[in-house]
Order: C-alpha cells, then sequence, then structure tokens
C-alpha cells in the first residue's frame, strides 16, 4: 500500500461512486439553444447529402465586408496584437463604440462607461449577473429570444413572461407591463428590432415604456443589436434617447455580428453605469479576460467606416423579407403580422395545428416543425423555444432561391 487513492479511469465501473449529482443543479437547467440546435441538426443533414433547407440560424449570408477583413489581416501581422490586452476591451474600440452610439443613437457615451465582450450572448449574461440577485424578477416580453431567461436564471432571477400575439403584432403594452410588476421586478428585457417576432416598437410606444419603468424603478436591460434591419415605415428608437433619464439605470447590449455580417468574429458590448460596468469587466476578467485582439481590430474597422455594405445588405434582407411574407400568407391557417425589423418572420400556426397532414396530425409547433423537416427537408425553429407554442420563426438570412425553394416545399406540404 502506498497510502494513495487508486486511479480511476475513463469509464472504470469500480470507480467510488458518490449520492451526489456529477452536474450542478445550475447547469443542468440550462436548456440547449433551439436555434443553434436546429441549425446543427440541418447543417448535419446537409452534409449527409440531403437537400436540406435552413430556416433556423439568424447569421446573415453574406460575407464579412472585404475592408473589415483586411483590417483583420494587417491585425494578425502585428505582433501588438499578440498579447493580453485590458479585459474591459481595446481603448481604441470602445472609443469606436462611443462615437458609434452618438452616430446611429444620438446621444453621448464615455468609453469608460463600454466593456466589449466575446459576442452579444456575453453581454446578455453579464447584463444580468451585474444587477441580478436571486430572488429578483425580470419582465420578458414574449415571444423572447432563446437566450435571455437561461441568463436570467443563471443569474439567480425569475423570468416573468409577458405574452404579446400576434393580435397585438407581438408588441407588450405599458399597461400589461404593470399588470405583471411585483415588488421583486428588478428589470426589463427590452428588445427592438426584435429577435424572433421582427416587431419594432414604435417611438411613442418606446417612450411610453421606459417612462413606465423610471417611475417605477424598473432597470432597462435594451437589446438593440438588429438597429440598423428596420424596414418599410419602421424607426429604430434608442430607449435611452427617448428617455434620457434612463441613463443610471438602463444597460445597452449590442454588437457587430448582424449589422456587419460578422456572426463569427465574437465581438459585442455593453454599455451602462460606471459600477455596473466595473463588476461586469471583473467578472469578465476571470471568466474569459480580453476578446480576441484581431476580431477587436476588425471590429473598429467596421464601427469607423462607412455603413455603406450595411445598406446592401438590408436592401437584399428587405427584398427576401417581402417575398417570405407573401408566399407564407398564402397558406391557409397561417397568420403574420408584418416584420418590420431584424431577419426573421414569426408566423402564427394556430390555424394549422390539428389539421391531419400526410397520416399525422400536429397539435403543438414542435410537431409541427418536426414534420416539416421530415417530410419536406425544411427546418424551421418552433415557438415553444420562444414562448407558447403555435409559431414557427423563420430567418430569411438566406439566398433567394433558398427561400423561394424552402417556403414552396411548405405551401405544398400545408396544401
Amino acid at each position: 500500500m502506498t497510502g494513495r487513492w487508486p486511479r480511476a479511469t475513463i469509464g472504470d465501473v469500480s470507480a467510488p461512486t458518490s449520492s451526489k449529482p456529477r452536474v450542478s443543479a445550475r447547469l443542468a437547467a440550462i436548456a440547449e439553444s433551439a436555434t443553434l440546435a436546429v441549425d446543427a441538426k440541418a447543417k448535419a443533414l446537409k452534409a449527409a447529402g440531403r437537400p436540406v433547407i435552413g430556416f433556423g440560424a439568424g447569421e446573415p449570408d453574406f460575407p464579412t465586408p472585404d475592408y473589415i477583413v483586411e483590417a483583420a489581416v494587417a491585425a494578425a501581422k502585428d505582433p501588438v496584437n499578440h498579447r493580453y490586452t485590458p479585459a474591459k476591451g481595446l481603448p481604441a474600440l470602445r472609443e469606436a463604440i462611443a462615437a458609434k452610439t452618438l452616430r446611429d443613437s444620438g446621444y453621448e457615451v464615455s468609453p469608460d462607461s463600454v466593456l466589449v465582450t466575446n459576442g452579444g450572448k456575453q453581454a446578455v449574461y453579464q447584463a444580468f449577473a451585474a444587477i441580478i440577485d436571486p430572488g429578483d424578477e425580470v419582465l420578458l416580453p414574449a415571444p423572447y429570444w432563446t437566450t435571455y431567461p437561461e441568463a436570467i436564471a443563471l443569474a439567480g432571477g425569475t423570468p416573468v413572461e409577458v405574452f404579446a400575439g400576434a393580435d397585438q403584432e407581438y408588441l407588450v403594452t405599458v399597461e400589461q407591463l404593470e399588470a405583471a410588476r411585483t415588488e421583486r421586478t428588478k428589470a426589463l428585457l427590452f428588445c427592438s428590432p426584435s429577435n424572433p417576432t421582427g416587431a419594432v416598437y414604435s417611438p411613442e410606444q418606446t417612450e411610453a415604456i421606459g417612462r413606465w419603468a423610471v417611475e417605477h424603478g424598473v432597470w432597462v436591460i435594451t437589446d438593440e443589436i438588429y438597429e440598423h434591419l428596420v424596414y418599410d415605415d419602421a424607426v429604430f428608437t434608442p430607449i435611452q434617447r427617448a428617455v434620457p433619464e434612463l441613463v443610471d439605470t438602463s444597460i445597452v447590449l449590442n454588437g457587430v455580428a448582424k449589422t456587419y455580417a460578422m456572426t463569427g468574429w465574437r465581438v459585442g458590448w455593453m454599455i451602462g453605469p460606471n459600477d455596473v460596468i466595473k463588476a461586469a469587466t471583473n467578472l469578465q476578467s476571470h471568466l474569459t479576460s480580453n476578446v480576441a485582439n484581431v476580431s477587436q481590430r476588425a471590429a473598429i474597422a467596421a464601427l469607423t467606416g462607412d455603413l455603406s455594405a450595411v445598406d446592401r445588405m438590408r436592401t437584399a434582407f428587405d427584398r427576401r423579407r417581402r417575398t417570405m411574407v407573401e408566399m407564407l400568407r398564402a397558406i391557409d391557417g397561417v397568420v403574420l403580422p408584418t416584420p418590420k425589423g431584424a431577419f426573421y418572420a414569426y408566423p402564427s400556426v394556430e390555424g394549422v395545428l390539428g389539421r391531419t397532414i400526410r397520416g399525422r396530425t400536429p397539435t403543438t409547433s414542435a410537431e409541427l416543425a418536426g414534420l416539416i423537416l421530415e417530410e419536406v427537408e425544411v427546418a424551421v425553429v418552433p415557438g415553444e423555444a420562444f414562448g407558447p407554442s403555435g409559431f414557427l420563426r423563420l430567418s430569411y438570412a438566406l439566398g433567394d432561391d433558398d427561400l423561394v425553394e424552402g417556403v414552396g416545399r411548405i405551401q405544398e406540404l400545408l396544401a
């Protein structure tokens, strides 16, 4: 006997066991990202040679503009980018974000109020982690992006869904928010333009919600990552510009992913009061340290360049949006409010559920999405990923031909 415990090997059934769970309850409770799961399944089927068309991922199909890529190539060759940099972000990038906020949102922020994050998702989590304590409630307008409730729960908070259906064009009202508010309400998640619905709050609606939040001392976490993707008569209204009094009780989330087709570069940011940003920076310093320097240099090029490439992408998205809306509305039982932002359509399919389709009778949107994938090899995300059943999310950030082919297959299936 050496006095040491015998070394257990992977899969060794004789290794000591414990009654304690192997995975923490905190992480075991997290649901997989439904949108990424659908996208992964579609890509796996395509790799296997199946003619699958995927409407799942919220990802522009355009390449990142050349001038941004060229800036990254140059940065990769510069040894200054081969080392650690401040966890808060490169000073030049934080200055560019402040300048971009003034240009696009119409109000001033200090670079010291900016924290650069590894994509928008990290900004979402850190925003909730910075202000939410166990027992706090967060009002979550539904349909909502699938990551929001998981991030709230990880921070110890309780998401409180406030649902607005197709009859409200997916826009919650102040009256609904007030009805859901309790003494435990700490924050409101506000997303306009919206993922998953494409809904855009008007300037008047945005101001009313902001003033309600100020009146009741409710923090606002505002996700503005789709700010440049609005159509028709819709306008993007930054809630801090509409209600400047929110400056001390709001956190702005944004990033380069959607606007500049940079989903893979992983650069987001959060803007907020200095104490909140300091707390989030401390967390990030232990969690991931700084964002990759090459990606930060690319983001500087994106934010300091003109918006001509963005305008070209928005024009293409608008064309695809109109095509998708027309084709989906032609399906009996489908109700679709006009999406005026982002690159998603969110049809209600409640009129389709209960109908027998090729020998099967789906009663939930999850069952319908499975049927569509199996029967016509089109991947869509069911409404259960974003709130109540009865809806589907389709991204129109894919090529025109694939869009027409994919929706055409759904039309034929549901005819």
